[in-house]
């Protein structure tokens, strides 16, 4: 009987608890990449919040389409690039990431081998943003025409 009590008890106490102690919202995050203009730009619930000039690949990469963050490092290093720093990456595709770089003169043109390379302290605020608002709740549209794309 007593066993009986104590569990009413605790599930009482989570129907009583205090008003405003849910979880915080979460947003909706959009990151579009123009390959024609080099430039990004990153939309919460549907409104823009940043706009920044990037670097996409040399030859064209990554590949154009829509993604979803797959991993998320704040530090790494490419095996296959001398061992290159990739400072906040958000990795898409087979290997692509989002991330910062030092080359910050090269910004606004294709400069790299592939990923999306951009200005340090902007890879820092996507990669916070995306960690705060979940992997699942972003999408990446990849594009080559001066158009952006739409969700």
């Amino acid at each position: 009987m007593r066993r009986f009590f104590v569990g009413f008890a605790l599930a009482c106490a989570g129907l009583l608890a205090p008003v405003g102690m849910t979880a915080p919202a979460q947003a909706d995050i959009f990151i579009t990449v123009n390959k024609s203009a080099q430039s990004m730009s990153v939309a919460v619930d549907g409104r823009e919040r940043y706009r920044w000039p990037v670097s996409t690949g040399r030859d064209g990469g990554p590949p154009s389409g829509a993604y979803r963050p797959e991993r998320m490092e704040r530090s790494w290093y490419s095996r296959k690039y001398d061992w290159s720093p990739m400072p906040h990456a958000i990795f898409i595709h087979k290997g692509y990431a989002i991330h910062g770089t030092n080359y910050v003169s090269r910004l606004g043109r294709p400069a790299s081998h592939g990923c999306v390379r951009l200005h340090p302290a902007h890879a820092a605020q996507l990669f916070a943003l995306v960690r705060s608002e979940g992997m699942g709740r972003t999408r990446i549209v990849v594009s080559d025409s001066s158009r952006l794309a739409t969700r």
